[in-house]
């Protein structure tokens, strides 16, 4: 049983928790929950034994067995540390991040990035429903697929600008009420790249699909436009930041591609009785 001095708040002091599980040799880390007495591993414990190692310095924690644990690196601010997961990690994974890489050799469950500022999360699998949401900064790489309201208030300011590369397919409400950032989806497992309600309400940012994309696909508020020399030169960016999180090549044609943006910077204005305003 952890100790009530364990729970969440401050975990700055030593203690020992999932000392069965932890293994530490210089600068990296290394956390096997199948050695923990009580299985599976609670996500509060794993999260303390985690902090203890960053709090150690080191730089690379490598975390085996994940079995749904929630909120693994969440608020993780050290930039140069490198955290491999091995399983599935749960909802809420790296949120709030400022700085770390995270690279997820399985799936990863719902929200993954939620709020994140910056940092990467590399997902070698799918990444379900709720995928960034609300992200201000950093990097989401997928190699497979995503579920639905990914990209959710996604939005930008200054030089931060968040991005997302989905390598398979987004379901509904991708990139609803998007206010900045970028989102792109590649679309190679075959099949319809986005599903219905794409961009619902955005008001910012911008929407990149590989693939065909309806007009009784685009949510409120969105439109589709043409690619700018700028858009090209972005989206070819994108495309080499996933080919080498992946070794995957992909399609470079830029007129297989498809823009959309926000029509509006206020796609909700004519709804509203303005004598209530």
């Amino acid at each position: 049983m952890m100790k009530d001095v364990c729970k969440p708040k401050g975990h700055a002091h030593e203690c020992d928790c999932g000392k069965e599980c932890l293994k530490v040799e210089g600068d990296r880390a290394v956390i096997d929950l199948s050695l923990s007495p009580a299985q599976p591993m609670h996500y509060t414990t794993l999260n303390c034994v985690m902090r203890k190692a960053m709090r150690r310095g080191c730089s690379s924690i490598e975390l085996k067995g994940v079995m749904g644990q929630r909120y693994l690196a969440s608020t993780a601010s050290a930039p140069d540390l490198y955290i491999a997961v091995h399983g599935t990690p749960g909802n809420d994974l790296g949120a709030f991040l400022n700085g770390p890489t995270i690279e997820v050799f399985g799936n990863a469950q719902d929200m993954t990035g939620n709020t994140m500022n910056s940092g990467r999360i590399i997902v070698h699998g799918n990444a379900w429903d709720v995928t960034g949401l609300a992200a201000r900064g950093g990097q989401i790489l997928v190699k497979g697929d995503t579920g639905y309201r990914v990209g959710i208030h996604m939005k930008e300011y200054g030089g931060s600008r968040p991005t997302m590369v989905i390598g398979g397919t987004a379901k509904d409400y991708l990139g609803e009420y998007m206010a900045g950032g970028t989102i792109l989806v590649l679309g190679l497992g075959g099949g319809a790249p986005v599903g219905r309600s794409l961009g619902a309400g955005m008001h910012g940012g911008r929407i990149f699909v590989r693939g065909t994309v309806g007009l009784e696909q685009l949510g409120p508020g969105a439109a589709i436009v043409p690619l700018s020399p700028d858009d090209e030169k972005e989206v070819r960016g994108l495309l080499e930041e996933f080919e080498n999180a992946f070794g995957a090549e992909v399609p470079g044609e830029m007129s297989e591609y498809v823009k959309v943006a926000p029509s509006s910077s206020r796609p909700f204005s004519g709804y509203y009785d303005k004598t209530n305003v």
